[in-house]
């Protein structure tokens, strides 16, 4: 062997043998921070997913976060044309005479149902939120069974309510992840009055006070959402940021002070923030494949999804994310719009992260008698 070759061998040897391959685009993800919280969940708001939780199923006293259902119901209202936001309500001696934290409404009053939603969301007011009740639902008790209606129309299946408040009582309870449910069903469903929960100040009656939720002035890209203690349930606060195209919602519950409750909930956006991201994959109604229908008065439907498809992934491993179609092996018409017709999987690496059905896009009628006879044909030859 020359010496020439000798040295290419060498030279090969170490640019590519001896050197190891670094992908250094993929970060590497550590467990998530050890929190002084009694329970947490943080997920991210488009797809679900879970990043960090503790205790997230167990029953707890929510605090004042019953006002997000509490404003929830109110909205809702709205949207629906029964209620309007320059409607006024008469404020009664109990709402009036309610303990707790007080946006200070006088008794007889009339103040606007806008106003007691600033009231509630703002100085999380027990007085604004029981006289908010008592004009939605003619009582309290009436209104409470529209939230724990909504609750179950939301998927919150650990979740009861007892008051519009959160006033302590053994049987109003939720749970850590019921309430992120909650969280993302305000985003999603009343983002033309979603500002309202970043709002830090609020002067009514002369009175001025500062929204508790401390992460307002500290995080930019913190835009809520509702802060609850009691001694009972501790230190509380559900959280939302967003940073670029990703959002977070954090749920802690049960710490020991204003200041835990805000670090807390800080150090999970962060660790979220910092170790994940976000990818939209599909949009809701675009077309992913088209596929052979039988019998039909269409040979081909259109296939897609009916929500948009997100998937939140270790930041830099987007290159190894795979998607695949499986659609049914046969399809016969009649085919109805939104039916499912096969899944879309998505893999990262060898690991399954999300599925979605894949649905018609279109409706497919039955075929004329021509039409169904040739496909009957030219299916045993199939």
């Amino acid at each position: 062997m020359t010496y020439l070759n000798k040295l290419l061998i060498l030279v090969f040897s170490i640019l590519f043998i001896s050197t190891p391959v670094v992908q250094a685009d993929v970060m590497p993800v550590p467990a998530p921070p050890q929190v002084p919280a009694r329970n947490y969940i943080l997920v991210d708001y488009d797809s679900g997913k879970v990043l960090a939780e503790k205790g997230a199923d167990k029953k707890i006293e929510p605090a004042s976060i019953t006002k997000l259902m509490t404003a929830y119901v109110v909205y809702q209202e709205v949207i629906a044309g029964r209620l309007k936001m320059s409607d006024k309500v008469t404020i009664s001696k109990k709402a009036w005479h309610t303990g707790g934290s007080r946006m200070f409404v006088k008794v007889g009053s009339q103040v606007t149902v806008e106003e007691l939603l600033k009231g509630l969301i703002i100085d999380s007011g027990n007085d604004a939120a029981v006289a908010l009740a008592e004009h939605v639902g003619g009582t309290e008790d009436a209104f409470v069974q529209l939230m724990n209606q909504y609750a179950a129309k939301l998927g919150m299946t650990n979740t009861h309510f007892v008051n519009a408040t959160g006033l302590p009582n053994p049987d109003h309870l939720t749970t850590a992840r019921d309430i992120a449910t909650l969280t993302a069903a305000v985003i999603r469903y009343h983002s033309a009055y979603y500002g309202l929960y970043a709002q830090k100040v609020l002067t009514y009656n002369h009175i001025k006070q500062y929204n508790r939720n401390k992460l307002l002035w500290h995080d930019s890209s913190v835009d809520g959402l509702k802060t609850g203690h009691t001694e009972s349930a501790g230190y509380c606060l559900v959280a939302s940021a967003k940073r670029g195209d990703m959002r977070l919602i954090s749920v802690v519950l049960g710490t020991d002070s204003d200041n835990a409750r805000a670090s807390v909930s800080q150090s999970l956006l962060n660790y979220g923030f910092r170790f994940y991201e976000t990818h939209k994959l599909y949009g809701a109604g675009d077309k992913l494949s088209s596929s052979r229908v039988w019998y039909g008065d269409n040979k081909e439907v259109t296939l897609g999804l009916d929500h948009d498809m997100y998937v939140t992934i270790p930041r830099g491993s987007y290159k190894s994310l795979d998607a695949s179609l499986n659609v049914n092996s046969k399809i016969d018409a009649p085919v109805r719009k939104g039916a499912s017709l096969g899944t879309v999987d998505v893999k990262l690496g060898s690991k399954d992260i999300a599925k979605a059905p894949l649905v018609a896009l279109q409706n497919i009628d039955e075929g004329s008698l021509f039409q169904r006879a040739r496909d009957y044909v030219l299916s045993l030859f199939n």
